[in-house]
């Protein structure tokens, strides 16, 4: 599909194009690398022993397989879990340390391999130090709560609940937009997300905004994502050039409403915070103590 370009002689164009947030912009590098994947890989290597082995041996090598297998799944979910946990400013730490649990899990699949191919010693010596490198190459898990101080629990609760929600509509408006078959239009639908996520990280550095947007990221982002469900269908039969200009005008309400809303939200923040360092200032002066800078 062609882009119209505008510029200072284009028609209808402008010198100053209207700014537009980055592709890349707040972007991270997945903690998701070659390390994590080799994990999957390595182990098939046992299948060639197995089959290569007496009935018990056999037996043996698979089980190792299959609990590296099983350390490797943990060791990804943890990685995950952690780069969730490091996006933002005000979380939980999860719930279970998946990558101490994948490391114990590695440490016992090398110890079972380590058993059915040479015995007791050697299967303690393989567990010992196949669970102490995946320490050492993946660390722990996060220990401990994160800007949780002076935050109500209960209201961090909602927040987590209703952010969780969100983030699985835009996932399913994601995984949709794939079957229309337009990389312009997975980056529009990926600009989008960017930008209700900063909605998402307002609230979560105080949840009391929660009340005010709640609607955001339950009705319209439920709308979105059935809206982006309909027209992937739509476009992905007929390409339909009219469908994707209402979507994409759609998209940029969205992205308007939702950056509108999240501004809004910060500029409270800074009333209540003018409010507080008043009311503080008030008080320090009632007590006798004055600024004379």
């Amino acid at each position: 599909m062609s882009q119209r370009f505008g510029g200072k002689y284009s028609p209808d164009g402008s010198s100053t194009p209207a700014p537009q947030k980055g592709e890349f912009q707040g972007a991270r590098v997945s903690k998701i690398g070659m390390r994590s994947r080799l994990l999957f890989i390595v182990p098939l290597l046992f299948v060639f022993k197995a089959f290569a082995s007496e009935p018990v041996v056999m037996a043996q090598y698979l089980v190792a397989l299959a609990v590296l297998l099983l350390g490797a799944w943990l060791t990804r979910e943890g990685l995950l879990a952690q780069e969730a946990y490091e996006a933002r400013k005000v979380a939980r730490r999860p719930a279970m340390p998946r990558k101490i649990a994948g490391s114990i899990s590695t440490g016992l699949g090398l110890g079972i391999a380590g058993f059915a191919g040479h015995g007791p010693v050697e299967a303690a010596i393989f567990a010992l130090l196949g669970a102490g490198l995946h320490l050492f190459s993946f660390g722990l898990d996060p220990m401990r709560d994160k800007g949780m101080d002076g935050i109500d629990s209960f209201q961090t609760d909602r927040v987590a609940r209703a952010v969780e929600e969100a983030e699985a509509h835009l996932s399913a408006m994601k995984e949709s937009i794939l079957r229309a078959g337009d990389r312009a239009l997975e980056r529009r639908v990926d600009q989008f997300g960017s930008t209700a996520r900063d909605l998402f990280r307002t609230i979560e550095d105080d949840p009391r905004d929660l009340s005010a947007a709640r609607k955001y990221l339950s009705v319209y982002l439920k709308g979105a994502r059935d809206a982006t469900a309909k027209f992937s269908d739509i476009y992905a039969r007929n390409r339909d050039d009219q469908a994707r200009g209402r979507f994409e005008t759609l998209l940029d309400d969205l992205e308007q409403n939702f950056t509108a809303r999240t501004q809004a939200l910060l500029q409270n923040d800074h009333s209540d915070l003018t409010v507080e360092i008043e009311v503080l200032r008030e008080r320090l002066q009632r007590e006798g103590i004055r600024n004379d800078a």
